[in-house]
């Protein structure tokens, strides 16, 4: 039940019952209306300021959220790229080094993309520092998966050519039975025959009747057969490819001809005295690349354990050159 209001008469003298009217009562309600409307505005906004509205605090959860996710995906890239590492190092040390083949450039693994602007479209936003270093992660590993995917395709050729290749690389001595004891002279600094001093002598000396045949040591093409009273003397030189060469000097008679396909065992030569040479004998060379290397490493196919040994003790004795 409403409260009555009652107002002091002066001409009566008595308290009256107050009955305020209509116009009064609807301008109550509208300052009413308009109070409530002020503190509630009021409240809402205070609280919109503490708390957010539903939508802030939705978009709010999304944002952190995405930063996990980002996080999480930035994780996922960084291991990725360590395995990454790791293939290229496999590639580099094992695989092309299987095939003697050179490693890739470092310049070209890390080459990234170009172009200033490649990631402008992804400035102006609260996040675009952390949006556009995981782009840039991943744009960096694709190129690299990219070096690496044709990397393992030249590994694969390389292994189809396997076969080819060994066929190739020298694996025999050039004399067939011959003893051990009869390489006069072994590759490393050696007394010249001529000058008496210490030389480098590139090759090894193999003493041998004229006439004995020599044989080719490795699948290849006849790239020079010179005929000479000096240096080498009667010398065949063939390109085996893979960057191996052999050279044969000194030779009495030679058998073959240039831009002749020889295979490992073919007969090509037979031992002469001819050029720079102080008695019958054979010198064997064997060049990768240009750079003279031990022939005696390439006779895996013809000695024993024991024999390398006993090659590799008698090349440590002082001797001299036949040539």
């Amino acid at each position: 039940m409403a409260r009555k209001e009652y107002i002091y008469n002066p001409q009566t003298l008595d308290y009256e019952e107050y009955k305020p009217s209509k116009r009064k009562l609807f301008g109550r309600f509208l300052l009413f209306i308009f109070t409530a409307g002020l503190l509630g505005i009021g409240v809402v906004t205070l609280i919109q300021n503490i708390v957010g509205s539903p939508k802030e605090r939705m978009l709010t959860r999304e944002v952190e959220f995405m930063k996990l996710q980002y996080d999480i995906l930035n994780d996922k890239i960084e291991n990725i790229d360590d395995h990454l590492v790791e293939m290229q190092d496999r590639d580099d040390n094992i695989y092309r080094m299987i095939f003697e083949a050179e490693p890739i450039p470092t310049s070209i693994r890390q080459a990234g993309y170009g172009g200033s602007n490649r990631y402008e479209a992804l400035n102006g936003y609260e996040n675009s520092a952390i949006i556009k270093e995981t782009a840039k992660k991943i744009d960096m590993i694709e190129s690299q998966m990219n070096v690496q995917s044709k990397s393992f395709d030249d590994v694969y050729d390389m292994a189809k050519n396997k076969a080819q290749m060994l066929s190739c690389i020298p694996a025999i001595m050039p004399v067939k039975d011959v003893d051990i004891y009869r390489i006069s002279s072994h590759f490393g600094y050696r007394t010249d025959p001529f000058y008496k001093i210490q030389k480098m002598h590139n090759g090894i000396d193999f003493s041998a009747p004229v006439g004995t045949h020599i044989y080719c040591t490795g699948d290849g093409i006849v790239e020079k057969v010179v005929k000479g009273n000096s240096g080498y003397g009667n010398n065949i030189v063939i390109d085996h490819g893979y960057g191996y060469k052999t050279r044969y000097a000194h030779l009495s008679k030679t058998l073959v001809t240039v831009g002749q396909k020889v295979k490992r065992g073919e007969l090509i030569a037979e031992v002469g005295n001819s050029g720079k040479s102080t008695a019958p004998h054979l010198h064997y060379e064997v060049i990768k690349s240009n750079k003279a290397l031990n022939p005696v490493n390439f006779f895996f196919n013809d000695l024993t354990p024991e024999e390398y040994d006993k090659i590799l003790e008698l090349s440590e004795k002082p001797s001299m050159t036949m040539d």
